[in-house]
C-alpha cells in the first residue's frame, strides 16, 4: 500500500517523505514563494531541447529505485534503470531484476547501481556472495564509465553512469557511498557526455533538500542533455533547467534560505536581488527568448527523478518517465 499524506497542512514524518506546504511555509516561506514562481516560470520557456532536424527522436524510458518491484515499462529505444533494483542487495535479488530488465523489448538496457545494490560494491557485498557473478543477458552495466550507442538516422549518444552517494551510513550496508569532502565529482563527467546517469540527485533539483551540491557543481560544468537519477523517492519527476544566471541565483537561494524560518529572509538584500534575477530570467526566457528570437529548445538540460516508489515505502507508487530526445 501507498502511504500519502491525507491533509497538506500536516507535518511529514520522515525527512525522506514529500514536504508538505506547512512543512515548506515554516521551513522558509520566501522561498516557497520563489519555488512556485519558478517552476511556474519553466513551465512557460518550453522545452529545454529539441530533437535534430530532419532526424528520428530517441526515446528514452527511464526508472530508478524499484527495490525488487517490477512494473509496465512502456515501449522506447533505450531503458534505463538508474540504481536500487533490491532492498537486500543480494546478488539472486540483482539477478532477478537484471532478468526482468533484459525480458523488456527496448533494443537497449543500460543500468547503474545504487546504494542498496551492495553485490557490485566489494565493500558493502555480502558473505554469501563473495564467489557470486551475474549474467548481463545483454543489459549494458555502467559504473563510472561511459559507452557510445548508435540509433537510427546516424545518431549517436553518450551514456556516462556513475553509481556513488553521499554517505548515509557504513559502507558494509550501503555501495558506493562517498564523503562530503571528497572530489568524487571533480573529474568524474566527460564534457561530451549526452546522456548522465546517477543514483544520487544533485542538490536543489527533484531532491526535497537531500541532493549533492558537488553533483550540481559537476553537471553546470558538463550540461549534460538528460540526466537520469533517484535515491530520493519522494523527488519524482521532470524538471527543465536552463544554465543561465536565473538558475544560478535559484539555486542559491536554495542553498541560503533551506531553513530560514517564518522571518529569516527579510533581512538580506542579495536574496532579494536573487529573487529579482529569478524572474528577470524566467520571464526573458520566454518572452525574448521563445517568442521573440524562438531560440528555446537549445540551451537547456532535462532533469528526470525516475524512482518509481514512494516517499519512505517501497511501494510502487510512480510511473516510468518517458524522454524523447
Amino acid at each position: 500500500m501507498v502511504h500519502k499524506s491525507s491533509w497538506p497542512w500536516s507535518r511529514r514524518q520522515l525527512k525522506w517523505d514529500p514536504p508538505t506546504p506547512l512543512d515548506r511555509m515554516l521551513s522558509s516561506p520566501l522561498l516557497y514563494l520563489v519555488s512556485l514562481i519558478y517552476s511556474i516560470l519553466l513551465s512557460l520557456r518550453g522545452p529545454p531541447f529539441k530533437s535534430p532536424r530532419n532526424k528520428p527522436s530517441i526515446r528514452i524510458v527511464c526508472i530508478s529505485d524499484t527495490h525488487s518491484n517490477t512494473l509496465p515499462i512502456p515501449p522506447g529505444d533505450v531503458l534505463i534503470h538508474a540504481g536500487d533494483m533490491t532492498n537486500s542487495g543480494l546478488a539472486a535479488d540483482i539477478q532477478a531484476q537484471i532478468d526482468w530488465i533484459a525480458s523488456q523489448l527496448h533494443r537497449e538496457k543500460i543500468i547503474i547501481a545504487g546504494n542498496h545494490d551492495n553485490f557490485f560494491d566489494p565493500k558493502s557485498r555480502r558473505q554469501e556472495d563473495r564467489n557470486k557473478q551475474l549474467n548481463f543477458k545483454g543489459v549494458r552495466y555502467l559504473v563510472n564509465k561511459s559507452v557510445v550507442l548508435k540509433f537510427k538516422g546516424g545518431r549517436k549518444l553518450n551514456f556516462n553512469g556513475c553509481p556513488g552517494i553521499p554517505r548515509i551510513g557504513s559502507h558494509s550496508a550501503h555501495a558506493f557511498q562517498y564523503e562530503s569532502t571528497d572530489s568524487y565529482w571533480t573529474t568524474r563527467i566527460p564534457p561530451q557526455t549526452d546522456v548522465l546517469i546517477t543514483h544520487t540527485p544533485p542538490a536543489h533539483h527533484l531532491d526535497i533538500s537531500l541532493g549533492c551540491p558537488a553533483l550540481l557543481s559537476a553537471i553546470w560544468a558538463s550540461k549534460p542533455r538528460l540526466h537520469i537519477f533517484g535515491h530520493v523517492h519522494s523527488g519524482h519527476g521532470r524538471e527543465a533547467v536552463y544554465w543561465d544566471p536565473g538558475q544560478a541565483a535559484y539555486e542559491r537561494l536554495c542553498a541560503s534560505l533551506g531553513d530560514t524560518g517564518l522571518l529569516g529572509w527579510l533581512w538580506n538584500a542579495r536574496e532579494w536581488l536573487d529573487v529579482g534575477r529569478v524572474v528577470f530570467y524566467g520571464v526573458r526566457g520566454i518572452l525574448w527568448d521563445r517568442l521573440m528570437v524562438g531560440k528555446a529548445g537549445g540551451n537547456g538540460s532535462l532533469l528526470v527523478n525516475a524512482a518509481v516508489v514512494w516517499g519512505s515505502t517501497t511501494d510502487v507508487g510512480h510511473k516510468a518517465i518517458v524522454v524523447d530526445i
